[in-house]
C-alpha cells in the first residue's frame, strides 16, 4: 500500500453534540468502526426512545468494513451495536465487561446467536484488515475501558474515545501513561481526544471522594436509600456496594437492566459484592426500611425509569414513601436538567428526601478537565489534534487548550458529525461532506420519524388539534347534518361551548358557498377565526364522506 494514500476519519456521531459515539476509519479499501452508541432525546423530540447515528454512508460499503471496535460499556457507546449488526454484519471487539454487557442488550433482542462478538485484552494487538489496532487501559467510570492505538501508511493515531486521569480510581487501574509515552516516542500523527469537559478548569475529582459521601448518606438515612445511576455504571454500583456493607444494609437491584449489568459485572469479577448483602427486589420490600439499599435507574428523570415513575407514583413494584432518602448519583445530560428538576420535586412532595449532585459529592465526571486533558497532549505529543465527543463549543473549548500546550493552529481541525478528515502526506486536511443527522428511534421504528415529524408533534404539543369532519350529499353537494367538530389539547370546556357553534357556522358557510372543492379553504377560515379569538394555531384537519 502506497504511503501517500490517505487515511479517512468519519465522524459519524458525538461530534457536535453529547452522545451517539460513532467514528468510522477508512483507508486502503478497508474500514475500522470504533465505537456504536446512542443519545437520549431532547426535551422538544417528543415520543422518541433514543437517536442513534446515520451511518448511511457505510451501508454500501458493507463489505469493506472489517470489524468494529468498542472502547468501553457505556450506552452512548454500546447502544447502536445492534442496529450497526443488522445491516452491517461484522465482528464485535471488546474487553471482557464491555462484551458482557454487550451480550445482555444483544439477548434482549434475541440477536446473540447472529453476532461474531471477538474479547480482547488491554495491552493487546490486533490485525483488522489494514489496521493495526492496540489498545491500552484509560481510567473511567466504568471498568474495562480501553483507548485505541491505530496504525496504518497513514501514521499513527491515537483514538482516546472517555478518559479521566484518575491516580486512585476505584478499580485500582489508573490510566497507562507508559503506553501512551511509548506512542509519543514512535511519533503519533493524530490525537482524538475526549472534550466533554473542556470548558471545566483544574482536575477532575478521583472516584475515590464519593464512597465517603455514601457512608455519610447511609449512615444518617432513617429509611431505605434508593440509589439511582446509569445501569452500565459499574464503578458507582461498586461504591453503593461498599457503603452498603459497611453501614449494614442490604443491598437489592430494581430494573431489568440494572439486575443484567449487575449480574454480568459480578460472574466477570468486576463486581465485588458479598452474598450475604445481596437480595432480591421482593426480599428487600419486605425487610427493615433502615437495612435497605435499592439500586435502580432514572438518574436523568426518564419517565419510563423507575425513578421517573417513582416520582408519578405510576411504579408497579414500590412506592416512594416518607422518610426514602433517595440518591440521584449522575449529573444531568445537556437537555435533561428539566427533567430532573421535576423528578426531584415530585419525589419531594411525596416526603421523600433527595441528594443530588449540587447538595452533596454523590457524582464526579467520568471526563477529564483542562488540566488532564492539557497534560495528555502533552505526553502524546501528536503533530494533529482533532477534538471529539462534546458539543461545537466544547470542541472548539479542546481546540483552544491544544493550541496553549504548542499545537500549530494549522495542524488543529474541529468539525462536526458528517465532515469527513483526511491525514496524509503529513497533513491533516478536509474531506468532502456526509450526512450526519440524527437517526430517531421510536419503539421498532427506526428512521422513520424525521424533523417535520418532530415539528409537527411540537405544535401538537403547544397548540393542541381541531378535527372538522363533513358529510356530504354526493349529489347536491350540500352537507347532510351539520359539522362535527372535535378538540383535543386546545379548548377548554367552556370556550369549547361558545366557539364550537361559531366554527360550525363558519364552516356551513364555506361549504355552501361552493368551497368544496378545497378542505384548505374550510381549514383555513377555521384556522382565522380561531386565532382572532384565541392568538393560537392549533393543527385544523378537515375530513369529508360522500353518501
Amino acid at each position: 500500500m502506497s504511503k501517500k494514500e490517505k487515511l479517512k476519519i468519519i465522524p459519524l456521531g458525538g461530534l457536535g453534540e453529547v452522545g451517539k459515539n460513532m467514528t468510522a476509519y477508512e483507508y486502503g479499501g478497508d474500514i475500522l468502526i470504533v465505537d456504536a452508541g446512542i443519545m437520549f432525546p431532547e426535551n422538544d423530540m417528543l415520543g422518541v426512545d433514543y437517536i442513534i447515528p446515520d451511518f448511511e454512508y457505510l451501508l454500501d460499503k458493507a463489505n469493506r468494513v472489517r470489524g468494529l471496535v468498542i472502547t468501553h460499556g457505556h450506552e452512548d457507546h454500546i447502544g447502536a451495536v445492534r442496529h450497526v449488526l443488522e445491516q452491517i454484519p461484522v465482528p464485535v471487539f471488546a474487553t471482557p465487561l464491555t462484551l458482557g454487557l454487550i451480550e445482555v442488550k444483544l439477548a434482549r433482542n434475541g440477536y446473540t446467536d447472529k453476532a461474531d462478538l471477538r474479547r480482547i485484552q488491554a495491552n493487546e494487538k490486533i490485525q483488522i484488515g489494514k489496521f493495526t489496532v492496540e489498545t491500552f487501559h484509560v481510567s473511567h467510570s466504568i471498568p474495562d475501558a480501553v483507548g485505541l492505538a491505530i496504525t496504518t501508511g497513514a501514521g499513527l493515531i491515537i483514538h482516546m474515545s472517555d478518559f479521566k486521569l484518575d491516580h486512585t480510581p476505584v478499580d485500582g487501574w489508573p490510566t497507562d501513561y507508559a503506553r501512551l509515552a511509548e506512542f509519543s516516542q514512535r511519533g503519533v500523527d493524530l490525537l482524538l481526544s475526549d472534550s466533554t469537559n473542556s470548558e471545566r478548569p483544574g482536575w477532575t475529582p478521583s472516584e475515590r471522594i464519593i464512597g465517603p459521601a455514601f457512608d455519610q448518606v447511609m449512615a444518617a438515612a432513617p429509611g431505605r436509600v434508593i440509589v439511582a445511576t446509569f445501569a452500565s455504571l459499574i464503578s458507582r454500583i461498586q461504591q453503593v456496594s461498599d457503603a452498603a456493607v459497611k453501614n449494614r444494609r442490604k443491598l437489592a437491584f430494581a430494573g431489568t437492566s440494572m439486575v443484567e449489568n449487575a449480574k454480568i459485572a459480578r460472574k466477570l469479577g468486576y463486581l465485588i459484592v458479598p452474598d450475604e448483602t445481596l437480595v432480591s427486589i421482593e426480599q428487600a420490600l419486605h425487610m427493615p426500611d433502615e437495612k435497605v439499599v435499592i439500586m435502580c435507574t432514572g438518574s436523568q428523570g426518564e419517565p419510563s425509569s423507575i425513578i421517573g415513575r417513582l416520582s408519578t407514583g405510576s411504579n408497579r413494584q414500590f412506592d416512594v414513601k416518607r422518610g426514602d432518602t433517595v440518591v440521584l448519583s449522575s449529573h444531568p445530560i445537556p437537555g435533561n436538567e428539566e427533567a430532573v428538576s421535576r423528578a426531584i420535586n415530585r419525589l419531594l412532595r411525596q416526603g421523600a428526601n433527595v441528594i443530588y449532585d449540587s447538595i452533596a459529592p454523590i457524582h464526579v465526571s467520568g471526563h477529564a478537565s483542562q488540566e488532564e486533558q492539557k497534560l495528555l497532549i502533552n505526553l502524546v505529543k501528536p503533530k494533529h489534534f482533532l477534538p471529539i465527543h462534546g458539543e461545537l463549543r466544547q470542541l472548539k473549548r479542546h481546540a483552544w487548550l491544544a493550541e496553549q500546550v504548542g499545537i500549530p493552529t494549522e495542524n488543529i481541525v474541529v468539525v462536526e458529525n458528517g465532515q469527513i478528515v483526511e491525514l496524509g502526506g503529513g497533513k491533516l486536511t478536509l474531506g468532502d461532506r456526509i450526512p450526519g443527522d440524527y437517526v430517531f428511534v421510536h419503539g421498532e421504528s427506526i428512521g422513520d420519524i424525521d424533523h417535520d415529524v418532530m415539528k409537527e408533534r411540537e405544535q401538537l404539543a403547544r397548540n393542541g388539534i381541531v378535527v372538522i369532519d363533513l358529510s356530504i350529499d354526493k349529489i347536491k353537494g350540500r352537507l347532510l347534518h351539520e359539522p362535527e367538530v372535535i378538540t383535543r389539547g386546545f379548548l377548554s370546556p367552556e370556550d369549547a361551548e361558545r366557539l364550537i357553534p361559531e366554527m360550525r357556522k363558519r364552516v356551513m358557510k364555506v361549504v355552501n358557498s361552493g368551497g368544496l372543492d378545497s378542505e384548505k379553504d374550510i381549514a383555513s377560515a377555521v384556522k382565522s377565526y380561531l386565532y382572532d379569538q384565541t392568538k393560537r394555531k392549533p393543527m385544523v384537519f378537515v375530513t369529508m364522506s360522500r353518501a
